[in-house]
């Protein structure tokens, strides 16, 4: 059965009235005088017009101040629906970590029903779009599927399983309503020191391109079909490529290199049909990205031909000059360098204030906001939202639904890499002994990572799902004894086998940056040794965002298992560990055999530890 991608047009202000004026003229009594028929509505709430025609009735409409605030999101925290109303704000976001209480589907639902109403309200009656960081699922929201990050995927190296996950995904989103996500990320990541390396599916462009299927996921067959949600190629360009992997820092390369290794997935995102595009916070040469007319305008919106929104990323603008807080002189500088909507979460009445001065000056045109607002409304147009502004409510019943687990759980099996195996694996299903240990065992917060939730993600129970461990006590079976202790306590020879989960614990941007290591922490090491010692053979599982340095443990374990960030089905680890899934995941990263290697990539001529596509199975029994 096909859906329409949105709820009753209940809130349309145009099916109220006609339905009024229908309503009036059925119960008018006989020989009364004859009224004068309705106007017929403006264009742009006629749906049989076509879109350009639809835009361009509106934006003929729009006084400068309209045409201003629709260039301009705010964040929820600092902009209620009835503040975004007064202001005309074009769109409103939610960070990571920004939803509301209770953190419900449903409350998300009822949030942007609110803010929808009270736009559909104002006097043009222009919705909004609301926007998510729904990264790896629909990942603020408290019970939402989250699939494997980027890096995992890239590993499983299955375009059709990547688009199958942003359906689903997409399928979660829509159904509390939010029109746009900022994924997929499509950064080709140079240097695993970089903290957003697990947003990269791989070190090559090829690597990005291969998943760019995660857009037609997304956006379906057309922005106003069922579930269909906006995707967000970012960020645009070079982000994964800067001096030192330095999150926002600069990617010191030729143009020909920017052209050869970090453009090819933004033009694969454009021949999709991708309906907008984030700038990056990093620089290229020195010069911040934000402001660069050449790569924006020229590059981006002229050689590529993209003619969808492109968007600041989280208060980005206040970066140009380097000082903190926004002037006068970045806002013209971003606004004439091509930016059509500026993500500016608590500053967004300063930020009109500033652009409606440029503008009164002669500094920004009124043709450049006309350009950015053809852009914006376009989209609006194409999502169906004058038509349909509510969330479609029937999607609910997928958030967190058996069949989305399903699908990650596929996702988590088919990502995972054998990097080493003397024997140990798979584990046995003979009623033996397991003993489980590590910090990452039990711990669904670390094994999903950051941008769940929260921002940086949290250790601990923060969402729902299947840890490392409860997936082992699944798959092992009831005839198998499993015991457990994040630090070993308790283990001796009698055991047939242990499995120790270590790796990182979550980060995102700025905080995931590590410029001086990548060596496992003390727990993690202390844990090891205290397994290693009783002789018991050992199965290291690696819960990381990025390639870490673990030359000097590998020789002390049996087998390891590089499980990235799986996301809230870690049973399908277990899958692996069994054999009930035979291991085919593949690097897309080269692994540094030491710190010092850093970066370390294709055809650099350095020798890892593992290479690019490297990746053990089973043998065949």
């Amino acid at each position: 059965m096909t859906l329409p991608r949105r709820g009753p047009a209940r809130g349309s202000r145009l099916t109220a009235i006609a339905g009024l004026l229908l309503a009036g003229s059925v119960i008018a009594p006989l020989g009364a005088t004859a009224q004068t028929a309705p106007p017929p509505p403006p264009p742009y709430q006629d749906p049989d017009q076509p879109v350009p025609a639809r835009v361009a009735d509106l934006l003929g409409r729009m006084s400068v101040d309209d045409k201003i605030g629709q260039m301009v999101q705010g964040e929820r925290a600092s902009a209620t629906p009835a503040d975004a109303a007064g202001h005309r704000l074009g769109s409103v976001l939610s960070g990571g970590g920004s939803w509301p209480a209770p953190n419900t589907a449903e409350s998300w639902a009822d949030m942007y029903d609110a803010y929808q109403r009270e736009a559909m309200d104002s006097p043009l009656g222009i919705p909004l779009i609301y926007g998510v960081d729904a990264v790896h699922g629909h990942n603020n929201v408290h019970g939402a599927t989250i699939f494997p990050h980027n890096i995992g995927l890239g590993a499983a190296n299955d375009a059709e399983l990547t688009e199958d996950i942003a359906r689903a995904t997409a399928e979660e989103v829509a159904g509390t309503g939010i029109d746009w996500n900022f994924a997929p990320c499509l950064c080709v990541a140079r240097d695993d020191r970089w903290g957003r390396t697990y947003e990269s599916f791989g070190e090559l462009p090829e690597d990005a391109t291969r998943n760019a299927g995660v857009i037609d996921g997304l956006q379906g067959d057309a922005l106003n079909g069922p579930a269909s949600v906006m995707a967000t190629a970012k960020h645009f360009i070079g982000d994964g490529g800067t001096t030192g992997g330095d999150d926002q820092g600069d990617t010191e390369v030729s143009e020909a290199e920017l052209r050869r290794v970090h453009l090819p997935p933004f033009q694969e995102a454009i021949d999709r049909n991708v309906g907008s595009v984030m700038i990056s916070y990093s620089s290229w040469n020195g010069e911040k990205l934000h402001g660069h007319e050449y790569l924006i305008d020229e590059l981006l919106k002229q050689e590529l031909g993209f003619s969808g929104i492109v968007i600041s990323d989280y208060n980005a603008i206040d970066q140009i000059d380097g000082e903190e807080g926004f002037t006068a002189e970045e806002v013209r500088q971003s606004v004439n360098a091509g930016i059509d909507m500026f993500m500016v979460p608590e500053d967004y009445a300063k930020f009109i204030e500033l652009l409606r001065a440029e503008v009164d000056a002669g500094r920004v045109s009124e043709a450049r906001l006309d350009d950015a607002n053809t852009r914006i409304l376009t989209k609006k147009f194409e999502l169906g939202l004058f038509e349909r502004p509510l969330a479609d409510r029937s999607y609910l019943q997928t958030v967190g639904s058996a069949e989305h687990r399903e699908l990650a759980r596929d996702a988590v099996r088919k990502s995972q890499v054998l990097l080493k195996n003397d024997g140990a694996l798979p584990l046995a299903k003979d009623g033996g002994k397991i003993f489980v240990a590590g910090k990452n065992a039990n711990d669904i917060g670390n094994q999903s990572g950051g941008w769940t939730i929260t921002w940086q993600g949290e250790s601990g129970p923060t969402t729902t799902g299947t840890t490392v461990l409860d997936g082992i006590r699944e798959v092992a079976g009831e005839s198998t004894e499993v015991a457990y202790d994040r630090e070993a306590e308790g283990i001796d020879d009698s055991y047939g086998a242990a499995v120790v989960v270590v790796g990182e614990t979550p980060y995102a941007e700025h905080e995931g940056d590590r410029p001086d290591d990548l060596r496992l922490d003390e727990e993690d090491l202390a844990t090891l040794e205290k397994v290693r010692a009783t002789g018991v053979p050992t199965v290291a599982v690696l819960v990381s965002g990025r390639p870490m340095d673990i030359t000097e443990e590998v020789s002390g374990v049996d087998a390891l298992l590089a499980s990235w960030l799986p996301g809230s089905e870690g049973a399908g680890v277990a899958d692996v560990l069994f054999g009930d899934h035979n291991p085919s995941g593949k690097l897309t990263f080269s692994w540094a055999r030491d710190f010092e290697q850093q970066p370390i990539n294709v055809g650099d001529g350095k020798d890892p530890l593992y290479g690019y596509g490297h990746g053990l199975s089973y043998p065949a029994s």
